[in-house]
């Protein structure tokens, strides 16, 4: 009886062992390829999607972003347009990390851009999405203007 719970001890604590190992590989696998560090914001303009994206592990490089509407892939582009409220807000070290898109012919009434930092992983192997802040709300006027739905805080 006694060898009996031994062993049902053994076997409990090497099953914890294995299944702190696996978190740990899991979650280094998972930062590595889906990054936690990119910041960023974007707001709908009369005619454009425009906003900034900054990797806070190299704040002096360019973000590659990505625009999908209603979720459908609109463009790529590079976060590389002036933006010195972002310097001076401390959020990169340089004023270039602004973007923006061109709106495309939509149909009138309320829509839903996204914007994403782009992040090449394993020397080009293998890409992710981070979306860049909220979700931007807006809609589409009669003249093709766009009128942002989203609340500011």
């Amino acid at each position: 009886m006694i060898r009996a719970s031994k062993l049902v001890n053994l076997l409990i604590g090497k099953s914890i062992l294995e299944t702190v190992l696996v978190s740990t590989i899991s979650v280094g696998f998972y930062i590595r390829a889906f990054p936690p560090y990119f910041h960023g914001w974007g707001e709908a303009t009369s005619h454009s999607i425009a906003g900034w994206a900054v990797n806070n592990a190299t704040p002096w490089d360019r973000v590659q972003v990505q625009l999908f509407i209603d979720g459908r892939f609109i463009a790529t582009a590079t976060a590389a347009q002036p933006r010195p409220d972002v310097l001076a807000a401390g959020w990169a070290r340089d004023q270039w990390h602004g973007y923006s898109f061109n709106a495309p012919a939509l149909t009138e009434g309320p829509h839903e851009a996204r914007v994403y930092a782009l992040h090449e992983s394993d020397d080009g192997v293998r890409y992710t999405l981070q979306l860049l802040g909220d979700p931007i709300r807006f809609a589409v006027s009669a003249d093709g203007s766009l009128v942002n739905l989203t609340k500011q805080k």
